[in-house]
């Protein structure tokens, strides 16, 4: 059951999710507003070909129940937005898909699933202990430190973002400063908030408990074992900050690597029949353990769906999010995979309710 006990935080410009309190109100303003997608009438677009890369491409679209002319309009739909790259998986086949899948932006907050997945792995081999708190980790920060009540909150509450531990954080904006909770305003494991320093002392508390680094483990117990393509460990980098010892760690993934990833969850942790994280993990880091509001869940660095957001989504979907448009987003009950990027390097937006308009465009193609 959800935890009803919390208001949403915001996160950084970099990992960003400054958009629940519009979404509803914006997709009920688009569906209202005059303009019916199903209408849209352009060009035929048919996907170019995929070339360099061992992605297999659904055939047509209608002969696995789609619809080409809906799949066309989710397509018209982004034209006018500034998506920059989409990838539609289904049944592990690329369905649809636009822009260039090859090109590596940012991923911003998605790094934070990266993350969840990484310490799947570790905790199955046993190399880390969920239940450890800060004190018995030896985790503290910069002065004012960490209060000895700070200290009780574990690592399975990090990565729940309910910590209790407001201390300043790296990636922070100003918005999320002023939003911050006061510090020991809330005992650890009591309240949630999209907390940077949560998610970023999880890195510290990863490296120290495995004796590795988060790029190398993502290069080596991901990347290579579910064929990525484009992903190097120098696509990632540290972002430290005086205000506290834990860093950030922003990185850069391609589209059609991100779609990887996805399908990977999907496959509850299989790839080709090897197991790469257990299924355990799987559903334990995509149940929800807080309510996030509008009807979003929270649970291991993943957000879920929970109330209808979408009268087409099933409430079992969750996804990575990262700022001004940047999605996986797993939908298990429809056997498929979205994966939506946009150019943050030249400061371009998709808005929550945008995307989510467009996910319930791509979702109404199914069966016709």
């Amino acid at each position: 059951m959800l935890n009803k006990t919390l208001i949403f935080g915001k996160s950084e410009p970099k990992a960003g999710f400054v958009w629940l309190f519009v979404l509803v109100a914006t997709l009920l303003f688009l569906q209202c507003s005059g303009e019916d997608p199903g209408n849209i009438v352009g060009p035929p677009y048919t996907p170019p070909e995929l070339t360099n890369t061992t992605w297999e491409m659904v055939a047509n679209p209608e002969s696995v129940g789609w619809s080409s002319a809906k799949l066309q309009n989710a397509y018209e739909f982004a034209q006018n937005t500034q998506t920059a790259a989409m990838m539609i998986v289904y049944q592990g086949k690329v369905l649809y898909h636009w822009g260039d899948l090859t090109r590596k932006f940012w991923v911003h907050s998605c790094r934070k699933s990266f993350m969840s997945a990484l310490y799947g792995i570790h905790v199955s081999a046993g190399h880390i202990d969920l239940s450890k708190t800060m004190a018995e980790l030896g985790i503290d920060d910069n002065a004012p430190s960490l209060s000895e009540l700070e200290k009780t909150a574990t690592i399975r509450m990090l990565l729940q973002a309910r910590s209790g531990i407001y201390h300043p954080a790296a990636a922070e904006s100003a918005s999320m400063k002023a939003a911050r909770p006061e510090r020991h305003s809330h005992a650890p494991g009591t309240f949630w908030y999209y907390n940077n320093w949560d998610f970023n002392a999880l890195c510290t508390i990863f490296e120290q408990e495995t004796g590795t680094t988060f790029f190398e483990e993502l290069k080596n117990r991901i990347a290579v074992p579910i064929g990525m393509e484009d992903f190097e460990i120098s696509d990632g980098q540290y972002q430290f900050e005086p205000l506290s010892i834990h860093p950030a760690y922003p990185f850069r993934m391609s589209a059609r690597d991100m779609a990887r990833f996805g399908l990977l969850f999907l496959r509850d942790g299989i790839w080709e029949g090897n197991r790469i994280i257990s299924e355990e993990w799987i559903r334990e880091s995509t149940t929800p353990y807080s309510d996030a509001g509008s009807g979003m869940g929270y649970g291991y660095l993943w957000w879920i769906t929970g109330d209808k957001i979408l009268s087409n989504l099933d409430d079992g979907s969750y996804f990575a999010s990262g700022y001004n448009g940047h999605y996986i987003f797993v939908i298990p009950n429809l056997d498929l995979v979205v994966v939506h990027r946009v150019d943050t390097d030249n400061n371009h937006q998709v808005t929550s309710p945008e995307f989510f308009y467009l996910l319930g465009l791509i979702i109404d193609a199914k069966n016709g």
